[in-house]
């Protein structure tokens, strides 16, 4: 059985994709999602639509015809991750780390593929991190480049710095930066340097 003590989390980074977030593409995605609740807001005139936050899955779907591919899509990773936000605040408060090991995963995959937020080096290192047993791993900020943070059993931790670093230096000419100094996650569920 492993304790909670056995977990550890750490940054991978690549210096090579630089956020730009002011006039991106990140004013794009916005802009997708309000143009789904102003459809909704139209679509069901009787409630009131602030923000996908005010959305349910329903409420998407009766509107899925009317919005393009693109701004639904983009939606539709915005409601799962309201979701997989109380999803991994339960699994916190239990003490189940596997579980948020694999909303992380889900979350990746939705920025990566429906809201369109990471790069090919990010993904690379999340598709590592996965490889080599890692718990979890995802973007972290807001995307285009940037970083991904890893939820890591100790038990793999060497091996997947190791293996990162090596694989990460052969495809993209230098090795990623590995914030080593570790966080551990004690018993009480809160993040200690």
């Amino acid at each position: 059985e492993i304790s909670r003590s056995d977990w550890s989390s750490d940054v991978c980074s690549s210096d090579l994709v630089k956020h730009e977030l002011v006039g991106s593409p990140y004013n794009d995605r916005r802009r997708s999602c309000e143009n789904v609740v102003a459809a909704m807001a139209k679509h069901f005139p009787d409630r009131k639509f602030e923000t996908l936050r005010d959305a349910n899955w329903d409420d998407l779907e009766a509107v899925k015809d009317v919005v393009s591919a693109e701004d639904y899509k983009r939606a539709h990773f915005v409601l799962g991750e309201k979701e997989r936000v109380l999803a991994v605040c339960d699994a916190l408060v239990a003490g189940d780390y596997e579980t948020v090991g694999q909303k992380m995963y889900e979350t990746h995959y939705g920025l990566s593929k429906e809201y369109e937020v990471s790069c090919e080096e990010l993904d690379f290192l999340n598709d590592v991190a996965k490889e080599n047993g890692v718990t979890g791993s995802r973007i972290m900020g807001g995307g285009f480049g940037g970083c991904t943070i890893n939820l890591v059993k100790d038990n793999v931790y060497d091996k997947f710095i190791a293996d990162v670093t090596e694989k990460f230096n052969v495809k993209y000419g230098h090795a990623p930066e590995v914030d080593r100094k570790s966080t551990r996650l004690n018993s009480s569920h809160s993040a200690k340097s």
